[in-house]
């Protein structure tokens, strides 16, 4: 059994004969509990180059104290919590088990970032703890202090640090329970006059690791890379804005969505709801904008990564589409009339989709471990750190931005055009027949692609044009909704006349799948008007895009 919180935590630096301050001057603390000690033997496990420290991230298995067991630390999602204090870091527990077999359910959060190799252990901790409760004057516990004696020994060999050698410091720690991020400014009066600073580490593996640790976080690149290029072309701070290169808007949403990626993938593995969906939305946003800005870009990188991800795509959207589908037969399945014909047709649904999610789901597990897909996520990275930029990728975002997705709104026209003259029975020539509806169903999801990516286009802006773009990311969300459930009720139509087809049908049986095909039926008809009234709302809109 796993468990997950949130840590928050300060640490501070303090000479070995440092006396301890009285903590109950800490402003808003009422008492101070007896202290206890502990003695805590941590192994921390990563790779030989590193990759989970230079990622803030820590895997250990800690025997001693309260929580034993083996210890996942990642850095918070902040799509999830965007406002966290500084110092949070994601906690994940599992119990103790073999000191060599790091838990299943651990791994799942690191395979995105371990990318096939093995964790082995890196470095051994000693600790020697004196813990100090904090509380309030009502009794709430606010905060532990933890007063630590270190001893760390080196377990990876290479580097400039070699294994074996050994280091010992004193250091205080002081972590939130149930208190505000205002307890750590009232703390910090107190052990600054006893003579403690905040710590010159990020953690304890950190100082551990001395010269062998990996540049932390934030760090700049060596002068030369091509991130550094579009950095230094920046009018300073992080979030892109109106006057950043063309370029730096589009790696801004790049990199978001490749954090959806890495995020998500630990979610897949561990099959919680809706993670699937969530991490193809996120690969479909990332093809979006390498065809959208295709051409700012080496023609070679580009294609590869969008055949790799559409291939990613096409694995996760089995088991999100036969899911789906599911959901929306058993909806419309419990409002036909009650019998036996009834019954079949839903067993038979549930056999034939559930089949088919679960061998889509342990396909997408099996991809999920594969050379071919943590190769993917390496060559994501190196493009959103390296990105093969043209002259053309350094041009004003506002410039470049709004033409390229003036020709995304200006692709949407002309396929809803398309679509149109099949309707019309009219086609690519003046005088063609439509010879089935197919056709017409064919040129509505090429309308609803082309929504999509508009709208992924549009979000891509949203830093430079703010509610223009936003307004123009919705009208084409909205087209895009319609024309789903579109092409949703037109899938749902082939999936259910192939189950009909069957010989000999009984005929209770033949009257449900009859039923459900009239409502599916009437549902396109239904969505295809809707998106008719949509793309007239939203004409003057998309015509205009972010201009």
């Amino acid at each position: 059994m796993t468990a997950e919180g949130l840590e928050t935590e300060k640490k501070y630096d303090v000479d070995p004969g440092t006396v301890l301050p009285d903590l109950a001057a800490i402003a808003g603390v009422g008492s101070v509990g007896e202290p206890h000690e502990a003695e805590l033997e941590a192994v921390y496990f990563d790779t030989e180059d590193l990759v989970l420290a230079s990622r803030r991230i820590t895997l250990r298995r800690r025997s001693g104290g309260a929580d034993a067991g083996w210890h996942v630390k990642l850095p918070p999602d902040p799509a999830s919590s965007p406002e966290e204090a500084p110092g949070s870091r994601r906690e994940i527990h599992a119990p103790l088990g073999q000191a060599d077999v790091v838990p299943q359910k651990l791994l799942a959060h690191l395979h995105a970032y371990l990318r096939g190799s093995d964790p082995k252990p890196v470095a051994r901790l000693n600790t020697r703890r004196t813990i100090h409760g904090l509380y309030g004057d009502d009794g709430v516990h606010l905060a532990d202090f933890a007063d630590d004696t270190v001893e760390a020994e080196l377990l990876l060999d290479g580097g400039d640090e070699p294994a074996g050698q050994k280091q010992q410091w004193r250091e205080w720690e002081l972590e939130l329970v149930h208190g505000q991020p205002e307890v750590f400014k009232a703390a910090e009066v107190v052990l600054a006059a006893a003579g403690a600073q905040p710590s010159a580490h990020e953690s304890k593996l950190r100082r551990a690791l001395g010269a062998a640790a990996p540049k932390a976080p934030g760090t700049a690149e060596p002068e030369g890379t091509a991130a550094t290029d579009v950095a230094a072309k920046q009018p300073g701070g992080r979030k892109p804005g109106k006057k950043w290169p063309v370029s730096a808007v589009v790696s801004a949403y790049l990199a978001g969505q490749i954090s959806e990626i890495l995020v998500n993938d630990a979610r897949v593995r561990l099959e919680e709801p809706d993670a699937v969906h969530a991490m193809r939305s996120a690969t479909r946003r990332v093809r979006s904008a390498l065809a959208v800005y295709r051409k700012l870009y080496g023609k070679g990188a580009v294609g590869r990564l969008r055949d790799e991800l559409r291939w990613l795509g096409g694995i996760l959207g089995t088991p999100r589409d036969a899911e789906v589908m599911q959901d929306r037969l058993r909806t419309h399945a419990d409002k036909l009339p009650p019998g036996e014909g009834t019954d079949v047709v839903r067993q038979r649904i549930e056999r034939e989709l559930g089949t088919r999610l679960d061998a889509g789901y342990r396909k997408a597990q099996e991809v999920l471990l594969t050379d071919r897909y943590f190769r993917l996520l390496d060559d994501l990275e190196d493009f959103r750190d390296h990105p093969p930029v043209r002259q053309a990728a350094s041009a004003p975002a506002r410039k470049a931005g709004r033409k390229l997705v003036g020709k995304s709104a200006k692709r949407l026209r002309r396929s809803h055009k398309s679509a149109l003259q099949v309707k019309d029975g009219v086609g690519e020539k003046p005088g063609l027949e439509l010879k089935d509806a197919t056709a017409h169903e064919t040129a509505l999801h090429q309308v609803r692609k082309d929504a999509k990516r508009l709208r992924h286009a549009a979000e891509t802006v949203d830093p430079v044009f703010g509610r223009r773009a936003a307004k123009l990311a919705k009208a084409a969300h909205k087209q895009q909704t319609i024309l789903g459930d579109h092409h949703d009720s037109v899938m749902a139509r082939i999936f259910l006349g192939k189950l009909a087809g069957g010989p000999d049908l009984p005929e209770p049986v033949d009257a449900a799948y009859g039923s459900l095909l009239e409502r599916e039926q009437k549902v396109a008809a239904k969505a295809e008007a809707k998106y008719r009234k949509a793309h007239r709302k939203s004409r003057k809109a998309i015509r205009r895009g972010v201009g």
